[in-house]
């Protein structure tokens, strides 16, 4: 299976998971998500809490490769499955 194929998989059934991970678990994993999509951010900052935290969650991924951004991404999803899913 390839890392794309892979990294598809496992964020899909991330989004599947029955209970929601820890704000910093969460912020990681969304923010490696973003980073392997969509690269650096593209965005100007937002104003709200949340969005904010999202910002500055996915602005310390800033110049990591997408696919080192997907590799992280399954290695933190597969370590929390078991407690999530």
């Amino acid at each position: 299976m390839s890392l794309d194929e892979q990294f598809k998989q496992v964020s899909d059934s991330v989004r599947n998971w029955k209970t929601k991970p820890s704000d910093d678990e969460n912020l990681a994993l969304y923010s490696l998500f973003k980073q392997a999509n969509f690269g650096d951010v593209n965005i100007s900052e937002p104003s709200g809490l949340v969005e904010k935290a999202k910002f500055k969650a996915w602005t310390n991924r800033k110049g990591m490769s997408p696919d080192e951004a997907k590799k992280q991404y399954i290695e933190i999803a597969q370590k929390l499955q078991a407690k999530y899913a």
